[in-house]
């Protein structure tokens, strides 16, 4: 694949400095932009290949691996979907998304790791407790979440996708229950449950005083504004979407391999840097998805981009029911046996990580991006260069 005409690189090279002195930043966020900076640039070093036909030379210089970055997504993705195959089953996934409503949206935006926390936890619950319940599913679930905090337009609309066979495992352990046909839980019912259980949830840690409030949301802090402010949610709708079921395994992994290490806005969707203004493409979900371009100042562009960054530590990836870590190996043991078809030939099995990437992209390993016919091979390794005062360029 081509570089980019623009890259998010460019922009924080060219305007990063000056917005950090305007702007007071957390430290992960202060070490994201670093990391963007410098990302295959000769300060983090890397080597020199040369293909065995036309005899080319390039640089490679080596990734930063933040996983903010939008150039360090493919290596990370490609090792996660290498030990998703193993999981896969032989039965439809749906897909069930949880969004929360834009006044918590402005409360998770001030206190990240504690709502989205609990965005994670009460919509695991959500779906558990439904699944479980004689009158829908009456069986035990399995599924995991991939939290997104924006929108198409970099906004801030922080919710989670969730990807679940379409069954469970039943009370007695002794059969499979399977879903009804292209349907798998009441959106309506997981959408009101979610929402009793979320605010619920979330009284709780203001009382425990988990909450911070700042600017125009510091008047929150007081008990009866708080309980104001959330009445009006407890009578709104809250969406919970279910998107039409995957067609199989193969399906689900060529979806995952695109959504799970995406990051906010990706080198391929800028346009343009010029007079202090950023024009990227975005996609207009309220109009049948139309395709626009919007153009806002720079500052305001890192603004939104860096509002998406996590907190140290925060697993953005989360398992639950059947597929949790403590127990995911023993019950798709037990699934398999249930099922009488064992999971064989979902894809071809890569060696390696390198392997599942060149499936992904559709192109052979080692491929030479000149002539298209020889293989790259390494011949030297260019070490690191001292931390720079001024990001060097990576073209």
């Amino acid at each position: 694949m081509s570089r980019p005409v623009l890259e998010l690189a460019d922009i924080f090279r060219k305007h990063g400095a000056a917005y950090r002195q305007l702007h007071p930043l957390p430290r992960y966020q202060l070490r994201l932009m670093r990391a963007i900076e410098i990302c295959r640039s000769a300060a983090l070093g890397g080597h020199i290949e040369k293909c065995d036909c036309c005899e080319r030379k390039r640089n490679c210089y080596n990734s930063c691996r933040n996983r903010h970055c939008p150039k360090c997504g493919s290596l990370a993705r490609a090792r996660w979907l290498h030990q998703r195959q193993a999981e896969l089953l032989p039965v439809p996934y749906f897909h069930v998304v949880f969004t929360l409503p834009e006044a918590i949206a402005a409360i998770a935006l001030q206190n990240k790791k504690t709502i989205y926390d609990l965005l994670f936890r009460m919509s695991m619950e959500t779906l558990m407790t439904i699944a479980r319940d004689p009158k829908h599913l009456g069986a035990e679930i399995g599924f995991f979440g991939v939290l997104h905090s924006w929108g198409q337009n970099l906004l801030h609309h922080p919710h989670v996708h969730y990807v679940i066979p379409g069954g469970g495992i039943s009370p007695d352990h002794d059969r499979w229950i399977s879903c009804k046909p292209g349907f798998f839980l009441p959106v309506r019912v997981l959408s009101a449950l979610f929402r009793r259980l979320f605010l619920d949830a979330l009284l709780k840690l203001f009382r425990q005083g988990k909450l911070l409030f700042f600017g125009v949301l510091k008047p929150l802090a007081n008990a009866g504004a708080f309980l104001r402010y959330l009445q009006p949610l407890r009578d709104a709708d809250w969406v919970v979407y279910a998107k039409p079921p995957f067609g199989g395994p193969r399906q689900v992994l060529e979806y995952l391999g695109r959504y799970t290490h995406r990051v906010a806005i990706s080198n391929q969707r800028l346009v343009s840097l010029e007079n202090n203004q950023v024009t990227f493409r975005w996609k207009d979900y309220r109009h049948e998805q139309r395709k626009r371009t919007m153009t806002v100042s720079v500052d305001e562009f890192m603004r939104r981009f860096l509002m998406h960054a996590l907190p140290d530590g925060f697993q953005r990836i989360r398992f639950g029911g059947f597929l949790a870590n403590c127990h995911r190996r023993g019950k798709l043991a037990l699934i398999r046996q249930l099922l009488h078809q064992p999971v064989t030939e979902l894809l071809p099995l890569p060696k390696d990580c390198a392997d599942l990437l060149a499936f992904l992209t559709d192109r052979p390993k080692h491929q030479c991006p000149f002539c298209l016919v020889g293989r790259m091979h390494c011949v030297e390794i260019l070490p690191p260069i001292r931390w720079p005062a001024e990001v060097l360029d990576s073209s």
